[in-house]
């Protein structure tokens, strides 16, 4: 078995080298900054969903709040990931003017959406959109999260897991805006 000693050391570097690729990729890509100015922000369409715990959430009843508008799925696992953060987030900056709402894209029942939000403990309101309805269409991927100033305007679209720092750092600009 010559060489084999050698494969060994070749794929190990090779898997550091990707750790160290995919570490530096994933905690070096920062998402703050970079928020629409006003002139360019359009209205977000009026968007009625029912709650997952009963109720309708509308967008229009909140306006005068800062709104992050969360698109997830149970089975995506950048979600697992940004949950977290969006939780202490909305616990934090809620008071402030910070409105959160979490839209659960997942196939299958509201089952595994409550387990998702039982076991995150999700302080926002958790919507679920009827299937095939008009919030899929035009999504790249989840998580995709919209930031809405107080007018309702998008100020700005994240695709991919944010981070809670990038989040609050764009939230505490919008806050901070004229009204």
């Amino acid at each position: 078995m010559p060489g084999l000693g050698g494969r060994w050391v070749r794929w190990l570097v090779a898997g550091m080298g990707f750790a160290v690729v995919a570490g530096a990729w994933h905690y070096g890509t920062r998402q703050s900054g970079g928020i629409r100015p006003v002139a360019e922000r359009r209205v977000m369409p009026e968007v009625v969903m029912a709650q997952l715990d009963g109720g309708t959430w509308r967008t229009g009843d909140h306006r005068g709040q800062v709104v992050l508008v969360n698109y997830w799925a149970t089975w995506c696992g950048p979600c697992w990931e940004e949950t977290p953060g969006l939780v202490r987030l909305s616990r934090e900056m809620g008071p402030r003017g910070l409105a959160v709402v979490g839209v659960a894209i997942d196939e299958g029942g509201k089952e595994k959406v409550k387990k998702f939000v039982d076991e995150f403990r999700v302080p926002y309101p958790v919507v679920v959109p009827e299937r095939l309805s008009q919030v899929e269409y035009g999504l790249e991927g989840v998580p995709t999260t919209i930031l809405l100033d107080r007018q309702g305007r998008v100020a700005k679209t994240y695709v991919g897991a944010v981070r809670q720092a990038d989040f609050k750092t764009d939230v505490e600009a919008l806050l901070g805006e004229a009204r």
